[in-house]
């Protein structure tokens, strides 16, 4: 029975109006026994992350009807942390995740959908689309938007934090104000999130080690044929999933969020990972807390050159291979549970089985026996000024011990103020380790 839920409003004649209101969409009467598929898409004219969402959901939506469903499009909000960034607007953007998680939860609980796939691609989009799918245990599959294409100036490949760094090179005099706007001008050019390893590439990767999405969903770029043609494939995988009955809390467990962990310090990824993973293991019922990420931060290296820290973006490590090649190799290397079953039905060794590895001779993933660092790069630290825990990223480059003054500013914008003024000549650091 694939219309589990449905069929609350489209089989029961105590239903009509229901019933009308679908006929008024184009529905036939042999559609009305058909499963219903919310898709959610986080879509939205303001930022790169977004901009192309709502094109992306069609597709899925094709894939969906290809498969024998009924696919019906539905919006959520979304707020850009790169635009929002540094100014009063970034107090909206943590409550957006658990608005994003309670529309999601919503719509599909009011309309009896029964299933949902969440077409997603910023910071907070794609953790409040994974807690509404712990919450709703229906169906559901998580499309990622893909990453943007890297911007160049003069030989010098860019993303989002080039231009964030492109105001301290200013300030410091490394830059003139015309490379300065170049800068600004050619970081992003098209749709995507941000190139790097920040927050949503990030997220898409470890929610895809997870077993939310389908392979190669984090790796994909969003303007790639292989994105459509991952949009196209969501309809049939979701059908599968349907068809097992194989729902979001059948594949979420302790081991599938150690996978997906173990990805984050693999790849360097963000510290917003422990915010977030903290709040979708409790939209699961796992019991996790700082601990956890600490214990996979002790065990695994972290190894990939890309940016903020390293030299690489998201675009370049699809074309050698993408993150299921990374997961084969941590895999092989004994660090991850293949046995934990994902959204294609199959478990995460399954998928692996006959996936290229890394492409030979590639730069981006340093071998285990040669980490950038030794463990990861999460560190939980605990304190007199954090008596719950802190999260530090550490790379290895910025050395293991800071000792120095401290200046101390009344808000950001009075720090950026200072900083400007001063010209960092207040700076005096000790670094050892």
């Amino acid at each position: 029975m694939l219309n589990r839920y449905s069929r609350r409003i489209t089989q029961d004649e105590s239903q009509p109006a229901a019933q009308a209101m679908l006929y008024a969409l184009g529905l036939q009467e042999s559609d009305l026994a058909k499963p219903q598929v919310g898709i959610v898409s986080t879509g939205y004219e303001g930022n790169p992350c977004n901009m192309h969402l709502n094109q992306l959901a069609r597709e899925v939506k094709k894939g969906v009807q290809t498969a024998g469903a009924i696919g019906l499009i539905f919006h959520s909000i979304g707020v850009s942390d790169g635009i929002s960034n540094g100014t009063e607007g970034m107090r909206f953007s943590l409550p957006s995740r658990d608005i994003i998680a309670d529309s999601i939860e919503t719509v599909v609980q009011a309309q009896w959908y029964d299933a949902v796939v969440a077409v997603v691609g910023c910071d907070k989009n794609m953790p409040g689309a994974v807690m509404a799918f712990g919450r709703l245990n229906r169906p559901a599959i998580m499309v990622y938007g893909g990453t943007i294409r890297p911007g160049h100036h003069e030989g010098r490949k860019l993303d989002i934090i080039s231009a964030f760094e492109a105001l301290g090179e200013k300030f410091s005099g490394k830059i003139s104000p015309e490379d300065f706007k170049a800068i600004i001008q050619k970081a992003c050019p098209g749709p995507g999130a941000c190139g790097g390893m920040y927050t949503a590439n990030t997220m898409a990767s470890a929610i895809e080690a997870m077993g939310l999405s389908l392979p190669y969903s984090s790796s994909n770029p969003a303007e790639s044929p292989e994105k459509v043609q991952e949009c196209l494939q969501t309809g049939a995988a979701l059908h599968h999933l349907m068809a097992l009955d194989l729902k979001p809390r059948d594949l979420i467990t302790r081991e599938s969020l150690d996978n997906a962990l173990t990805l984050v310090m693999a790849l360097g990824g963000s510290t917003n990972a422990v915010l977030h993973f903290l709040a979708i293991a409790k939209a699961f019922d796992i019991a996790w807390n700082l601990d956890d990420f600490q214990r996979i931060s002790n065990q695994t290296p972290f190894l990939a050159d890309l940016k903020p820290s390293g030299q690489y973006v998201m675009e370049d490590l699809h074309q050698v291979g993408g993150t299921p090649a990374v997961m084969k190799y941590l895999m092989e290397k004994g660090y991850l549970h293949g046995h934990c079953r994902t959204v294609t039905g199959k478990t995460l060794a399954e998928n692996l089985a006959n996936v290229p590895g890394l492409a030979e001779g590639q730069g981006i993933i340093h071998p285990i026996e040669r980490p950038i660092k030794a463990t990861g790069h999460i560190q939980i630290l605990k304190g007199n000024l954090a008596e719950q825990g802190a999260v530090a990223k550490i790379t290895g480059k910025e050395g293991e011990l800071f000792s120095g003054p401290a200046r101390v500013y009344d808000g950001e914008f009075a720090m950026i103020a200072g900083v400007e003024k001063e010209k960092f000549s207040w700076c005096r650091r000790r670094f050892r380790g």
